[in-house]
């Protein structure tokens, strides 16, 4: 008789018939939320930081808090609510704007938005520049993704319902909303595309990525991943898009009007994903996983 074999935290919950559902299904209303998200994320984050000037520096501390408020009740609720997980993407979001805007930049008046004159107390940017600033970025993300497989865990999202795995996915969701807006601020900034350019750019790479499904040539886990990266830089072009002044390219619509609307946007969407999702049963079916040997 051999000895039984050792279970993870996935095998333990595979085991069962059913297991509560902690995360959404990836469908098209999930991508529409998470450009919403990201969009508000970086007409928010520079609410606070330019337009209100509380600077980069104690902006980041506070979203950042923010994030870790958020997720803490995330990891602690028992099933997916849609309030809960949007609102934790949307913290990763303003907090990830920010500390990118404070690893990439500097105290330069290039960076404040109109009428300032300075920002709040503390460093106002490590001027690491984006090509450095993403570099550090993708090392970090692929050492969480390094470690992620290491745990044998999945990458698939509607499969991940322990907690170590919640916290490597949310892990990695904050290091790529931070990367996403290194991203983002470079194609608008330093690539000479513009706001409108950077934005088309992204939307016609994740076109790309739609046809990469349909034919199989790479894993679906893989293009979620690019996927969810390249809808970040999507809503900090988008963003720069709606806020900038006219003369650098952008509508000048305002980061207090700009927000308040997509706001408003996300939770009606939020309260729509609810609705369909009382509909629709919480757990999902799994099969018994056999794992004695005799």
């Amino acid at each position: 008789m051999q000895k039984p074999e050792m279970l993870t935290d996935l095998d333990v919950a595979s085991t069962t018939k059913s297991v509560m559902k902690k995360l959404p299904e990836v469908t098209l209303a999930f991508w529409i939320m998470k450009i919403a998200a990201t969009t508000l994320g970086e007409t928010a984050g520079d609410l606070f930081a330019q337009t209100l000037g509380l600077g980069y520096f104690l902006t980041t501390i506070a979203l950042f808090l923010v994030f870790v408020v958020t997720l803490v009740v995330q990891l602690g609720s028992s099933h997916y609510n849609p309030f809960l997980y949007w609102t934790v993407i949307l913290s990763t979001s303003m907090a990830g704007t920010t500390m990118s805007d404070f690893m990439n930049r500097d105290a330069s008046a290039k960076y404040l938005s109109g009428g300032a004159t300075s920002l709040g107390w503390g460093p106002q940017g490590l001027g690491m520049g984006y090509p450095t600033g993403a570099a550090i970025l993708i090392s970090i993300l692929l050492v969480i993704f390094t470690v992620w497989k290491a745990t044998g865990m999945t990458f698939q999202i509607r499969d991940i319902v322990t907690f170590r795995g919640e916290a490597l996915f949310w892990s990695a969701i904050l290091v790529s909303n931070t990367l996403g807006t290194s991203l983002g601020d470079f194609l608008s900034d330093s690539s000479g595309l513009g706001y409108a350019g950077g934005a088309l750019l992204v939307t016609g790479a994740l076109a790309l990525l739609v046809l990469l499904m349909k034919v199989s040539v790479v894993p679906n886990v893989l293009l979620f991943w690019i996927a969810f990266v390249l809808t970040r830089p999507l809503g900090a072009t988008a963003g720069d898009l709606l806020t900038k002044p006219v003369t650098k390219g952008g509508l000048d619509l305002g980061t207090a009007g700009s927000s308040a609307v997509l706001l408003a946007v996300l939770v009606v969407l939020m309260a729509y994903a609810h609705v369909q999702e009382r509909r629709t049963p919480q757990m999902t079916e799994r099969e018994p996983v056999a794992r004695r040997a005799g």
